[in-house]
């Protein structure tokens, strides 16, 4: 004779790390057989309701698995289902169904709630126990992996705090190298030669702060934490800026290094651009060393404005070719190929600049030993 009640039916507890099953049904007799069947290999809690379900499913320790009536008095299983399925603590308990519900809709309506599997009654004792083990391995698999997880993720934000703070305190010893050299400079007793070596330290510190500055800019721009100071800039005075101190560094490139400005623009109007100067010059100052690098000795670099709509548009074109096992990564980091000293950064700064700017970057390849680069940015 089968029997139903309001009341928990048994809660037992053990010590010895067996897994934990919270079974809910109001019939008296299921519990009983589910009991015998499970009791050995399992620490079990039995209840009758869908309220005291969820409570105890909440509960410390909480179970790792739910076996779950679907006809029920008050609310049904499908309704405890959704609950467990919507709250954070509960959510990754897998749940089975249990019931005598042969409707093939009504086992998918199970499964569609979040169950893990369905097992329709009279329940079979190996039937019950190898899908309850099958699952319980699923999940134990599943903790494991979000564990390892989340310690690499820990790993990784103390490598960027310790990079960080590593960016942070190289700065004060750049403090000594950039400010004696153009203290001894002043001395009356300093030749030519010397002026000269210090000069050459000088600029070195300054390089080097450039770098570490830029590389915090970085770490923020891929954090999405960089603070954009946007204006409008004439962009072929930059990229003239830019020509400028490359030549005067490298007498041989006079004359090679074009900036043609599309007659689009009517009456010499320059092209301005809505985005931030200091990103602005490390992007393209980038792209042209690089262009310069690629190119054969001789061979011009061309860089041509132009616009479409809303959006202007920047073509820096060498004649160099890009190598093609990383036509299709060139933009990632450190993706390199062919280069002394390269270390994969330039040509990932340059998309990751160009997208904080809300722009777009470009690897055209198409015509055999030819690069071009062509970067879009908003109008001002």
């Amino acid at each position: 004779m089968k029997h139903k009640f309001k009341k928990v039916v048994k809660q037992m507890a053990a010590s010895d790390g067996r897994a934990k099953i919270l079974i809910v049904d109001d019939v008296l007799d299921n519990i009983l057989l589910l009991e015998r069947i499970l009791g050995s290999d399992y620490v079990v809690e039995s209840v009758c309701d869908g309220i005291d379900a969820f409570n105890h499913a909440k509960k410390f320790p909480q179970p790792n698995l739910v076996l779950l009536d679907i006809m029920m008095p008050g609310i049904s299983g499908y309704e405890v289902c959704e609950k467990l399925k919507a709250d954070k603590q509960t959510m990754y308990i897998p749940v089975i169904f249990l019931s005598a519900l042969s409707d093939q809709d009504e086992e998918t309506k199970g499964l569609e709630l979040g169950a893990v599997d369905y097992i329709h009654k009279p329940v079979k004792a190996n039937i019950v126990k190898a899908r309850i083990k099958t699952h319980l391995e699923f999940a134990l698999a599943r903790e494991k992996l979000a564990s390892q997880n989340q310690l690499l993720v820990d790993a990784a934000l103390l490598q960027e705090d310790v990079d960080r703070i590593t960016r942070h305190d190289l700065k004060a010893p750049l403090n000594a190298i950039i400010g004696i050299p153009s203290f001894l400079k002043r001395a009356e007793n300093i030749t030519e030669s010397q002026k000269k070596m210090l000069q050459f330290i000088e600029t070195a510190g300054y390089k080097m702060l450039d770098m570490i500055n830029m590389s915090l800019d970085l770490f923020k721009m891929e954090k999405g934490t960089y603070e954009l100071d946007a204006k409008s800039i004439d962009i072929a005075e930059v990229l003239r800026n830019i020509r400028t101190e490359l030549t005067l560094n490298n007498p041989y490139l006079e004359g090679r290094i074009h900036i043609n400005q599309s007659a689009k623009f009517g009456s010499g109007d320059p092209l301005v651009i809505y985005g931030d100067n200091l990103l602005c010059y490390s992007l393209f100052a980038n792209l042209v060393k690089n262009s310069v690098e690629a190119t054969p000795d001789k061979q011009p670099i061309n860089i041509s404005l132009s616009q479409e709509g809303a959006v202007g548009i920047i073509a820096v074109h060498n004649y160099g070719s890009v190598p093609e096992e990383i036509r299709d990564s060139f933009f990632e980091k450190d993706v390199t190929a062919g280069k002394k000293g390269g270390t994969g950064l330039g040509t990932y700064s340059a998309a990751l600049i160009s997208k904080t700017q809300n722009g777009q970057i470009i690897l055209d390849t198409s015509e055999p030993g030819e690069t071009t680069i062509t970067v879009k940015l908003p109008l001002g």
